[in-house]
């Protein structure tokens, strides 16, 4: 018994020490986002000097005529538009993946898998080109339609539509639903772990997301919040308020990604579980 007991002790120290390692940096950023520009150049990092967090975040949506403000807007358009229209087309795809016969599919599936392993920036130019060829650059849909392509929601979206069992399918279709009714109304209640999981995970990839605007976007209109506050960052030797204003900008930028994930966390758990079961 004691083994065990001190093998437990052990893992639960590693743990505890793991936790504080990364949950360093958002104290940090809570701590560095209460302090005036001077408290956050001359005072402890880790530790408040007259915190002032309400005049902070007041200045944070007040400067530039509230440009921040659009800066949020940009991002929940961009995030959730594009999480919600990644989430249904891979819904789609790996429902037909794994429940139609075609010629090709398993190559198909297999160039879809590869793309998991393409970085953005590889794509960055040739979107780039293809966005300008099109007239879209420096547009809304610059940023939106790559964000539409998940190819891990395809991947496990194949995984649970798969479990789909056939016999529900033949007899929806025998008592005369047809093939759309069926893919609303049975699979995707099936897949509903899968499709919260994708959602989640497209949604913190493209709200953090800083190589696709920047290459995208000149128009600071049209920035999202990742973009905007390293554009803030950029001046800030000229302009030191602005130093601190990314600081609170940075800790109001993460808050809606700790909700989402505080909010789904039981599904897209469950998601990741079961889908590494059933492959």
């Amino acid at each position: 018994m004691r083994p065990a007991i001190r093998t437990r002790r052990l893992v639960t120290v590693l743990l505890a020490v793991l936790a504080a390692y990364f949950l360093m940096p958002l104290y940090w950023l809570v701590v560095a986002a209460t302090k005036s520009t001077g408290d956050l150049i001359n005072s402890s990092p880790l530790w408040f000097a007259n915190p002032q967090l309400f005049t902070n975040l007041g200045e944070l949506f007040s400067f530039g005529d509230g440009i921040f403000w659009r800066w949020v807007l940009n991002s929940v358009v961009y995030a959730g538009v594009g999480a919600l229209g990644a989430t249904f087309i891979s819904a789609c795809a790996g429902y037909a993946l794994a429940k139609c016969a075609f010629r090709g599919r398993e190559a198909l599936f297999n160039v879809i898998l590869a793309g998991v392993l393409l970085p953005m920036t590889a794509l960055g130019l040739p979107l780039f080109l293809l966005m300008s060829k099109l007239g879209l650059a420096n547009t809304y849909w610059a940023v939106l339609l790559p964000s539409l392509v998940s190819p891990f929601g395809v991947y496990l979206s194949r995984v649970y539509a798969a479990t789909v069992p056939d016999d529900v399918l033949d007899a929806a279709r025998s008592d005369g639903a047809g093939e759309w009714r069926i893919f609303v109304k049975i699979v995707l209640r099936i897949m509903s772990p899968a499709l919260v999981t994708i959602f989640l995970f497209q949604f913190v990839a493209i709200w953090n997301n800083y190589f696709l605007p920047l290459v995208m976007l000149s128009d600071n209109q049209l920035y999202p919040i990742t973009l905007g506050l390293t554009s803030w960052q950029g001046f800030a030797d000229r302009q030191p308020i602005l130093q601190t204003l990314t600081v609170v900008g940075a800790l109001v930028s993460v808050i809606p990604l700790i909700v989402l994930s505080g909010a789904l966390q039981r599904f897209w758990r469950a998601g990741l579980t079961e889908g590494s079961v059933r492959e």
